[in-house]
């Protein structure tokens, strides 16, 4: 991505190290990897993940500030990030003006090991995720290392997916479309609930696509190759492709996210429209997403 000389975010909480309200984990945490990607693609509240176990897990933390030193590649990380998230509020603040609305831009907050949030206690292994209660984007920037390291899903753009995605949920909140999905999951069984969380991600996948498309129109962002990392990325975060990959075979009604093939050809949606008028994941019959 061509991101020189482009503004960086101020709307950013800086919780590395025990800096802030994160929370410490004594001993370390050692992440299943596989599982830390699932979770993250559980969208609004991935959070879910961890309601059985986070409280064991965290009860031994403590809080504390804490001497840590970024690397140079997670300062460069967290440099492209807030990068990211002002061309995420540029482009969504121009496109709720021209639906008569106004943007307000979430906050990424940047941590390590384990996190507070308004919708909880998470620990790196639940991946990037969305917080509607407090409208924050929470993300571990390990968490782009292992997505190289563990599903070879790299790039620049293929990390911006990751972070447009989650300002995808922040759109769907402050349309009103996240709160009810998740309102409409509570009120049904586990699988027509699971078909509610599909809906919800492939709309977060096209989402970044508008984005992307907006981003390049307005910066000329995008390099050769970029596109091609990103839909990698989404096709290597597929349902199907991680539950092969984890136990040898997929299990579709348990599906959250949506397949490999869902994912890409969201995205390659927003991508190719920027039409956000396009991207109606709840109106078409569950065959056909």
């Amino acid at each position: 991505m061509r991101l020189n000389g482009r503004r960086e975010s101020s709307n950013i909480s800086d919780r590395r190290g025990g800096g802030g309200p994160g929370l410490k984990i004594g001993g370390g945490i050692t992440a299943v990897i596989i599982a830390a990607i699932i979770a993250w693609i559980s969208g609004g509240n991935p959070l879910d993940v961890l309601t059985s176990n986070v409280g064991s897990i965290v009860g031994g933390g403590t809080q504390s500030e804490q001497t840590y030193t970024p690397t140079a590649e997670e300062e460069e990380l967290a440099r492209f990030s807030r990068q990211i998230l002002a061309g995420t509020e540029d482009v969504w603040t121009k496109l709720f003006n021209e639906m008569g609305l106004e943007y307000e831009a979430p906050t990424l907050v940047l941590y390590n090991d384990a996190v507070q949030s308004a919708c909880g206690n998470a620990l790196a292994s639940v991946g990037p995720f969305y917080c509607s209660a407090d409208e924050c984007l929470y993300i571990d920037l390990s968490f782009f290392r292992d997505m190289r390291k563990t599903l070879g899903a790299d790039g620049d753009f293929a990390y911006a997916y990751v972070i447009a995605h989650e300002v995808g949920h922040h759109v769907q909140h402050l349309l009103g479309t996240l709160d009810k999905a998740h309102a409409a999951m509570n009120r049904t069984d586990k699988t027509e609930a699971n078909n509610i969380s599909v809906r919800i991600e492939l709309q977060a996948d096209f989402l970044a696509g508008v984005w992307a498309h907006h981003d390049n129109a307005m910066f000329n962002s995008l390099e050769p190759g970029d596109i091609e990392e990103a839909l990698d990325a989404s096709r290597k975060i597929g349902d199907d492709y991680l539950q092969k990959r984890a136990q040898g075979y997929s299990v579709p009604d348990s599906f959250t996210h949506g397949t490999s093939e869902q994912r890409s050809r969201w995205l390659r949606k927003g991508l190719s429209t920027g039409d956000i008028r396009q991207g109606d994941t709840f109106s078409l019959p569950y065959s056909s997403l």
